[in-house]
């Protein structure tokens, strides 16, 4: 018989708190569903080519998006736009370091801002370029620090990584799709409505839905404490215990929030012990190296999946393979919508089915079999209605499985593998790796799929098909399981050498000395805790 110490699981509910605070933080990636749903469908919007393209009866909308280079300005608009958030995901540890989430999280809503304005009043390229680069540094930093808030400080240590509980810290995290997939479908619906018009106003109106993240959000923030981590490093403890207090207080009992509290303090001064400096270079060092590459790659299946390809391209893609211009904005609708139910069907299975390795595995699987089936059909039924039929489902069937699996999950696992006292460090710099990635897919995906270049059309997804088998592999050797751990035992697990194959069933000890901690400041803790757990399977795993 063993006993195991675990700490109690609470609900949603209980957390309710904690899972506000997250929410108002990850609506920073709205802007992200929003501008992708706008930058897609402008490009097929006859209002936006008037001012930005030229006239060609041969196009289904009666206009290119540009003469002379082909596909120079499309390629621009899209890329920029991924090269600022690179720029600014790049710095985002260093800006972190010296000021913290919450300044980071209100310079992104002034950028972003700035650059609405810029892209809404100029009808000349050049300054459509310097608003894209602009909403890009702003993007960067919103989608880094509110997934390193969301995991790393809502439910501190356990529960949106920094912040939420463990046994909740995917659902909380996962609110990042969530966000990005309710920003595409009111981009998307509002691109729709206006696709008609034939003035400036078909393309500003849906680029003024951008000034939403920024206001709400700058606004929110006024309610939102500042990461209980990133203050305890800096030395503030009173700061990060009321800080702690506004995240979990009211889901725990005094005695469990002091066990957490324990926890936070003891995991971060043995990190501090372990390792003097702070700083990029130590993502590079010993058991760090192999944490960081793990995030990175993960980040980058993202890019593998094909996401950014579909995304960025959809309703462009579907006229060319010969829709109309008005059903390829309802079908655009429709694709938003199954990814937003996908991203609520992932969460599910999350919190309640599977574990993140599991979950990865499957998305990897699902979104392969969708792009072999696109690329499939135009190869044997090129230019027939069928053929565009399966295009339209393949890639409505795609939208759901990313969104339910790899999309859902990507941001909560990366965010998890890497250590505390490096998380914005790593996860900025992997987010960067992200967003040069695809930015490569944007720049270049023009090439494949335009006629006037390549003209592979569907064919285009073999190359995806074939990127998600080497994500599979991937997932399946390289990435271990961390549902229901904290933090800190995911840091004692990765300091311990522990393989893929044992990380689920590998007994830490983090939460027990934690207990013996508070036990020795206040006897009879353990009891009023009520948390031990007596097991007959000596690997059983608190998670």
């Amino acid at each position: 018989m063993t006993s195991v110490t675990k700490i109690p699981e609470t609900s949603l509910w209980a957390n309710r708190k904690c899972l506000a605070i997250c929410a108002i933080v990850a609506i920073a990636n709205m802007q992200y569903g929003l501008d992708s749903a706008a930058i897609g469908s402008l490009q097929a919007m006859p209002g936006f080519l008037e001012v930005f393209g030229y006239k060609d009866p041969s196009q289904p909308a009666g206009y290119a998006i540009e003469a002379g280079h082909p596909g120079t300005f499309q390629r621009l608009i899209g890329s920029l736009l991924t090269l600022g958030a690179f720029l600014s995901s790049l710095v985002a540890g260093a800006f972190a370091h010296f000021f913290g989430r919450k300044v980071a999280l209100w310079l992104a809503c002034v950028l972003n801002a700035i650059a609405c304005i810029i892209q809404i009043s100029t009808t000349d390229k050049v300054a459509v370029y310097i608003g894209r680069l602009v909403l890009g540094l702003a993007n960067g930093f919103l989608v880094t620090f509110s997934n390193i808030y969301g995991t790393y400080e809502c439910v501190v240590k356990r529960d949106t990584a920094e912040a939420a509980p463990a046994h909740l810290r995917a659902v909380m995290v996962a609110l990042f799709s969530e966000w990005v997939n309710i920003g595409s479908i009111i981009g998307a619906a509002v691109t729709n409505a206006t696709k008609s018009r034939l003035d400036k106003a078909s393309y500003q109106i849906p680029l003024g839905t951008l000034f939403i993240v920024p206001t709400f959000l700058a606004l929110g923030l006024f309610l939102v404490p500042e990461s209980p981590r990133y203050l305890l490093y800096k030395g503030k403890t009173e700061a990060a215990r009321e800080s702690l207090k506004a995240l979990r207080g009211d889901s725990l009992t005094s005695e469990a929030f002091e066990l957490e509290w324990v926890e936070m303090v003891k995991g971060i001064e043995e990190e501090k012990q372990a390792a003097g400096t702070i700083g990029p270079l130590d993502m590079f060092k010993g058991t760090e190296l192999r944490r960081t590459l793990l995030c990175y790659g993960i980040i980058a299946t993202q890019t593998g999946a094909g996401s950014w390809f579909i995304i960025s391209y959809s309703t462009y893609f579907m006229i060319v393979a010969g829709l109309s211009v008005d059903d390829a904005f309802k079908f655009s609708v429709m694709n938003t919508c199954l990814g937003f139910i996908g991203v609520n069907f992932g969460m599910y299975l999350m919190r309640h089915v599977m574990g993140r390795r599991t979950i990865l595995m499957t998305g990897a699987v699902a979104q392969g079999l969708t792009m072999l089936g696109m690329a499939v059909s135009a190869t044997v039924a090129y230019g027939t209605l069928s053929a565009r039929n399966c295009v339209i489902a393949f890639t409505a069937l795609y939208q759901f499985s990313y969104n339910a699996f790899v999309g859902d999950a990507t941001y909560p696992t990366a965010t998890e593998m890497v250590s505390t006292r490096l998380r914005s460090w790593s996860v900025g710099s992997a987010i960067s790796l992200g967003y040069f990635l695809a930015w490569l897919t944007g720049f270049c995906s023009p090439y494949f799929i335009n006629p006037e270049d390549l003209n592979w059309g569907a064919k285009y997804a073999y190359i995806w098909a074939g990127s998600n088998l080497c994500c599979l592999v991937f997932f399946y050797i390289c990435v271990p399981e961390t549902k229901g751990r904290t933090l800190e035992e995911i840091d004692e697990l990765f300091a311990n050498r522990v393989s893929v194959r044992n990380f689920k069933s590998f007994g830490t000890t983090i939460v027990a000395e934690a207990l013996r901690e508070l036990e020795t400041r206040d006897p009879g803790s353990e009891k009023k805790l009520a948390i031990t757990e007596h097991i007959d399977n000596p690997n059983y795993s608190t998670g």
